[in-house]
Protein backbone atom coordinates (compact mmCIF):
# COMPACT_ATOMS: atom_id res chain seq x y z
CA UNK A 1 0.00 0.00 0.00
CA UNK A 2 1.55 3.39 -0.94
CA UNK A 3 2.56 5.41 1.59
CA UNK A 4 1.66 9.57 1.57
CA UNK A 5 -0.49 10.97 -0.99
CA UNK A 6 0.05 9.73 -3.91
CA UNK A 7 -0.71 11.80 -6.87
CA UNK A 8 -3.62 10.41 -9.20
CA UNK A 9 -2.97 9.83 -12.74
CA UNK A 10 -4.30 11.19 -15.99
CA UNK A 11 -4.12 9.55 -18.69
CA UNK A 12 -4.63 12.47 -21.60
CA UNK A 13 -3.96 12.62 -25.49
CA UNK A 14 -2.61 15.71 -27.30
CA UNK A 15 -2.08 16.84 -30.33
CA UNK A 16 1.42 15.93 -31.52
CA UNK A 17 2.64 19.81 -32.11
CA UNK A 18 1.47 20.71 -28.37
CA UNK A 19 3.34 17.56 -27.17
CA UNK A 20 6.51 18.29 -28.62
CA UNK A 21 6.62 21.87 -27.32
CA UNK A 22 5.63 20.50 -23.28
CA UNK A 23 8.41 18.31 -23.79
CA UNK A 24 10.87 20.78 -24.93
CA UNK A 25 9.15 23.36 -22.36
CA UNK A 26 9.56 20.63 -19.88
CA UNK A 27 12.85 20.13 -20.35
CA UNK A 28 14.27 23.70 -20.46
CA UNK A 29 13.21 24.36 -17.38
CA UNK A 30 14.36 20.87 -15.99
CA UNK A 31 11.68 19.47 -14.93
CA UNK A 32 9.39 16.59 -15.76
CA UNK A 33 6.27 16.42 -18.20
CA UNK A 34 4.10 15.64 -15.13
CA UNK A 35 5.73 18.79 -13.06
CA UNK A 36 5.19 20.88 -16.36
CA UNK A 37 1.54 20.13 -16.87
CA UNK A 38 0.39 20.37 -12.57
CA UNK A 39 2.45 24.20 -12.87
CA UNK A 40 0.17 24.98 -16.32
CA UNK A 41 -2.85 23.33 -14.86
CA UNK A 42 -2.53 25.49 -11.56
CA UNK A 43 -1.80 29.16 -13.25
CA UNK A 44 -4.78 28.06 -15.62
CA UNK A 45 -6.91 27.79 -12.83
CA UNK A 46 -5.48 30.61 -10.81
CA UNK A 47 -6.34 32.80 -13.93
CA UNK A 48 -9.46 31.09 -14.20
CA UNK A 49 -10.73 31.80 -10.85
CA UNK A 50 -9.48 35.54 -10.89
CA UNK A 51 -11.10 36.16 -14.14
CA UNK A 52 -14.87 34.88 -11.65
CA UNK A 53 -13.88 36.90 -9.27
CA UNK A 54 -13.05 39.91 -11.62
CA UNK A 55 -17.11 38.84 -12.97
CA UNK A 56 -18.48 38.68 -9.31
CA UNK A 57 -16.97 42.56 -8.63
CA UNK A 58 -18.17 43.87 -11.47
CA UNK A 59 -21.58 42.32 -11.40
CA UNK A 60 -21.90 44.29 -7.89
CA UNK A 61 -19.58 47.39 -8.35
CA UNK A 62 -19.92 47.87 -12.46
CA UNK A 63 -17.38 47.46 -15.33
CA UNK A 64 -13.61 48.72 -14.70
CA UNK A 65 -13.16 52.00 -16.41
CA UNK A 66 -10.81 51.89 -19.21
CA UNK A 67 -8.21 53.70 -16.78
CA UNK A 68 -8.51 51.18 -14.08
CA UNK A 69 -7.53 48.52 -17.27
CA UNK A 70 -4.66 49.78 -18.38
CA UNK A 71 -3.36 50.83 -14.80
CA UNK A 72 -3.52 46.79 -14.26
CA UNK A 73 -2.32 45.81 -16.99
CA UNK A 74 0.97 48.13 -16.03
CA UNK A 75 1.13 46.79 -13.02
CA UNK A 76 0.87 43.33 -14.08
CA UNK A 77 3.86 44.01 -16.96
CA UNK A 78 5.56 45.38 -14.53
CA UNK A 79 5.63 42.27 -12.06
CA UNK A 80 6.50 40.24 -15.09
CA UNK A 81 9.56 41.73 -15.99
CA UNK A 82 10.33 41.93 -12.21
CA UNK A 83 10.01 38.45 -12.08
CA UNK A 84 11.70 37.81 -15.49
CA UNK A 85 14.81 40.05 -13.56
CA UNK A 86 14.70 37.72 -10.77
CA UNK A 87 14.86 34.56 -12.77
CA UNK A 88 17.63 35.26 -14.70
CA UNK A 89 19.99 36.53 -11.76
Amino acid sequence: MPRGRPSPKLAITVDSEVHERVVAAAADEGVSVSAWLTAAARRSLRVRDGLRSVSEWEEEHGAFSDAEIEAARRRVANEVVATAHTRSA
